[in-house]
């Protein structure tokens, strides 16, 4: 029987502050996350500094509730795993303190996490992920699909040269008048729309994995902005599906071509946007095409940012050996390898 593993992970790159006690990589024992959403929506939008401060004020609680939750003390722990970039820096840093003042004061390993490979190993609480994969990582800072040729092996194969897909639906909410953060409130007022305005799908048919949002956003407010000129009045349910269905074809359409070009045994949706409806409904559609490969969609609740899909990534990271030292820094502009370097 495999020695029960238990890592405390911390996750603090955005605007949630999360910390997480897993067992063996694939077992949630607590999760804990303090959300700021009220503290940023009047803002219409994360701000940085409010940020920080609330991850300074309520972290401490975090891992008393975490442990608490788990059952457990440091003296059961194996490791320490923490978010250290991509992210917000001051975010990223009360985090990455937290983690080694922990690691230092108990003498337990640290291990450094990539906030995206977090992501694709929220899928790890659904089913055991196997190789090669390859993962839509869509969210509110990244839209990438990555290549995974085996455990603890990242490879971006496309990504946003732009907007991420999850920053055009919060733009976009914000013109409809909805609340940060738009995306679950644009997905319902989605489905219950038509796609009357065919906005562009940038990119969607050219020969590489790349994507593109800007345009879509800026198509968006035009048509909004010049309906109020002439004062007439859209259907807010067909912009939102019309804005939603260019969004996931594109997405869609980009993932069913690096499917073809590379032959995978799982394909896993993760990041905020992972949640969307439209989305998960139209790969389980497109998958039908490709039997032998499995959809692997990070749980509901772990799509946003959490410190269970750390814990996760971290317990990889820690059977390959990956350790970091108590000089161990935030990287907020951190990402996987391309493919070909």
């Amino acid at each position: 029987m495999e020695k029960r593993n238990l890592i405390l992970s911390f996750e603090s790159s955005c605007d949630e502050t999360s910390v997480a006690v897993i067992e063996n990589g694939c077992k949630v024992l607590a999760n804990i996350v303090a959300t700021q959403i009220k503290s940023h929506q009047r803002f219409g939008g994360v701000v940085p500094e409010v940020a920080s401060r609330h991850h300074i004020e309520i972290i401490t609680t975090c891992i008393k509730d975490a442990l608490e939750e788990a059952g457990v003390t440091y003296d059961d722990l194996d490791a320490v795993a923490v978010t250290y970039g991509p992210g917000l820096v001051g975010s990223l840093l009360i985090g990455v303190m937290a983690a080694k003042a922990v690691a230092f004061a108990h003498h337990l390993p640290l291990i450094p996490v990539n906030h995206m490979a977090g992501h694709i190993y929220a899928a790890r609480f659904v089913d055991e992920i196997k190789f090669p994969a390859l993962a839509l990582l869509v969210s509110g800072g990244h839209t990438e699909l990555v290549y995974l040729p085996r455990e603890n092996k990242f490879q971006i194969i496309g990504e946003t040269r732009d907007d991420a897909a999850g920053e055009a639906f919060d733009k976009v909410g914000r013109v409809l008048g909805i609340n940060y953060p738009a995306g679950k409130e644009i997905d319902e007022l989605a489905h219950q729309g038509k796609d009357t305005f065919h906005f562009p799908r940038a990119m969607e048919k050219e020969d590489n994995f790349d994507f593109s949002f800007s345009g879509l956003k800026s198509a968006f407010i035009n048509t909004v902005h010049h309906a109020e000129q002439v004062g007439e009045t859209l259907d807010k349910a067909d912009l939102a599906c019309s804005f939603e269905a260019s969004v996931v074809d594109v997405l869609a359409e980009k993932t069913v071509h690096a499917l073809k070009k590379f032959p995978v045994k799982q394909l896993i949706l993760a990041g905020g946007v992972a949640a969307n409806q439209g989305l998960r409904e139209r790969l389980d559609q497109e998958l039908r095409a490709f039997p032998d490969v499995q959809l692997l969609k990070a749980p509901l609740k772990l799509c946003g940012d959490n410190a269970a899909m750390i814990g996760a990534a971290g317990y990889v990271g820690y059977k390959h050996g990956v350790r970091a030292g108590l000089d161990l820094n935030a990287d907020p502009s951190l990402e996987f390898d391309w493919i070909n370097e």
